[in-house]
């Protein structure tokens, strides 16, 4: 469970990030978006960009106004600059979660934000108390492994697709 006030400062650091490595952001994919708590801070500290939420959930889609769909299936138009992905992915099942990571090569052109919540987190990170279980728990590597085929990982949740015309130096990048 996250607060307004954890996502409000987690939307500044991505605008912050991607502003840093030169990546003009003028659409943005909040991908399991849920109650979009992200939205207001992007949009404020990427003026100009376009937000769409996307949510699976009927009811979040009906009383927020996003876009009612499947992370693993959804196809827009065009890919987007930025896409955000922070604690989604744990609530799939693998075969969903796999189709999900290959359809973000579809859906951004630019800085993939990716989070979820893995074993170790579990165990050394997250609090528990207030942390939900009913997910499935993968290792870090379990997602590398995938989203490493179509981005480059340059660290802090941070991955640039492959291709992308954006410049990261090998001390401020991982690996």
């Amino acid at each position: 469970m996250t607060s307004r006030a954890e996502m409000t400062v987690r939307a500044s650091f991505i605008a912050a990030y991607t502003r840093h490595i030169g990546c003009p952001v003028a659409s943005i994919l909040d991908a399991g978006c849920g109650l979009g708590l992200m939205r207001e801070s992007l949009l404020r500290a990427l003026p100009g960009a376009t937000y769409v939420g996307l949510e699976y959930s009927e009811y979040l889609c009906n009383r927020y106004g996003w876009v009612q769909g499947s992370l693993a299936s959804y196809r827009p138009r065009k890919p987007f600059d930025l896409v955000v992905c922070f604690d989604v992915l744990q609530y799939l099942d693998d075969e969903s979660a796999e189709k999900a990571m290959r359809n973000f090569a579809r859906l951004c052109r630019g800085v993939l934000f990716f989070s979820a919540l893995t074993r170790r987190d579990w165990r050394e990170n997250a609090d528990q108390s207030r942390t939900d279980r009913d997910v499935t728990m993968r290792t870090g590597a379990w997602y590398r492994k995938r989203l490493t085929k179509n981005f480059r990982p340059i660290g802090a949740g941070f991955w640039i697709r492959r291709g992308a015309p954006l410049v990261t130096w090998e001390l401020e990048s991982v690996g």
